[in-house]
């Protein structure tokens, strides 16, 4: 057995316990899945080639990939293609509660572990199939965040007029990663009381449209074509960023009349608070041309450190512009236990300890941290082979024939 393992938080069983999830996943969204269902406390397998899941190595953006979305899972190394690996995937998938895939339609098939086949001898499975496309016309593009956020109008709406803009993290892999989860949580509800299992399907490109709903809606509603953000028409006067004394940058808001009058008061602008023009949200949003940069002006006699101290000790939004590698040192994340210590698997920092994010939720008061390290290629395959039943001798055979690692 792996000595990886860090003492959970509670001895409370976490409400996952018991349930086995192998997946068969890459890159963001598929591991964002069996992350979820992860850190809620199911075993999950994952799967990967012989070589190493692809995202072990990427550099740049996709430097993080790998460590941050695949904490509390153990790793087998399959080669499908070989016919002594696909036997060891297919007994190990009979051994499941869930199974996720976010390949290619047609790749599960064609290795005989499409939802299809495994229900004929588990109906009891539940399979997570995470695709660009429900199924329809696009289903056989190939998808990637930044092209479902383009045809979905998320980057319409997050750039400026005219350069469309993708959204500075994997937005819908993530989110698209964690509806699989949901509704693997829910398929399980629904076996508890049916005895059989299901397939859930989650997409990329439903999963933007899912976010721009609101636009959608404001369209609808007001018969005006919403502007992208930038350029948008707010909904509130104060509602912006800052450029203030020695080229600080800070978000500030009042959304509200109350909130209004509390900022006024608090830097005694009494001549704003007496002005009838802006008297109201609404008349504030009419006068927002005139309103803003009369207020840039006031702010930029201040720090950034100033007016988020004003503004917090008067209860007023605020934010700092942070960048995430400001957020290590967080002092709400810090106290808060919203970082989690983990090892890096691969690459030249392998072996090095640093903190991941946790899922934004606590149950019962609590954190679901890391149980399992990111795991090294194929960490756990010897464990998983033996309780399959193959022997040591068995075992060294398929790792000499290169079906396993």
């Amino acid at each position: 057995m792996s000595t990886d393992k860090i003492a959970p938080a509670s001895d409370m069983p976490l409400p996952l316990a018991g349930v086995r999830v192998v997946e068969f996943t890459h890159m963001v969204m598929g591991p964002t899945c069996g992350m979820v269902l992860a850190d809620l406390g199911a075993e999950v397998i994952k799967v990967e080639p012989v070589e190493g899941d692809r995202t072990r190595s990427l550099l740049g953006a996709g430097a993080g990939f790998f460590p941050m979305f695949n904490r509390n899972k153990k790793s087998i190394a399959l080669d499908l293609r070989a016919g002594d690996g696909l036997e060891v995937a297919r007994k190990l998938v009979a051994t499941a509660d869930v199974v996720a895939e976010n390949f290619k339609p047609g790749v599960m098939t064609k290795y005989g572990l499409d939802y299809a086949a495994l229900k004929e001898t588990n109906p009891r499975l539940i399979y997570v199939s995470h695709k660009g496309f429900l199924p329809g016309p696009y289903e056989h593009r190939t998808a990637l965040d930044e092209v479902v956020q383009m045809m979905g109008g998320l980057a319409y709406m997050t750039g400026r007029p005219g350069d469309p803009l993708r959204v500075g993290s994997s937005v819908n892999d993530i989110m698209g990663g964690m509806f699989g989860a949901i509704g693997a949580m829910a398929a399980l509800m629904q076996r508890a009381v049916t005895g059989r299992g299901q397939e859930v399907q989650s997409a990329l490109f439903e999963n933007n449209v899912f976010l721009v709903g609101q636009h959608m809606l404001q369209f609808a509603l007001t018969g005006e074509p919403p502007a992208p953000m930038p350029d948008r028409i707010s909904s509130w006067a104060v509602y912006d960023v800052f450029t203030v004394r020695d080229g600080g940058q800070i978000f500030l808001a009042a959304v509200s009349d109350s909130q209004w009058m509390t900022m006024c008061d608090a830097f005694g602008f009494d001549d704003l608070k007496a002005d009838p023009q802006l008297a109201t949200n609404n008349q504030r949003v009419r006068q927002r041309s005139r309103l803003l940069p009369e207020l840039r002006q006031r702010f930029a006699r201040y720090s950034a450190a100033e007016l988020a101290a004003t503004f917090e000790q008067n209860g007023l939004p605020f934010a700092p512009i942070a960048r995430p590698e400001d957020l290590f040192d967080d002092p709400h994340l810090r106290a808060t236990g919203g970082l989690a210590d983990i090892r890096i698997p691969d690459g030249e920092h392998a072996g090095d300890v640093t903190q991941t994010t946790l899922l934004p939720v606590a149950l019962d008061g609590r954190r679901l941290g890391v149980r399992l390290q990111p795991p090294t290629k194929g960490q756990h395959s010897d464990e998983l082979l033996a309780e399959l039943g193959y022997g040591p001798p068995q075992i060294e055979a398929l790792r000499a024939g290169g079906s396993v690692a």
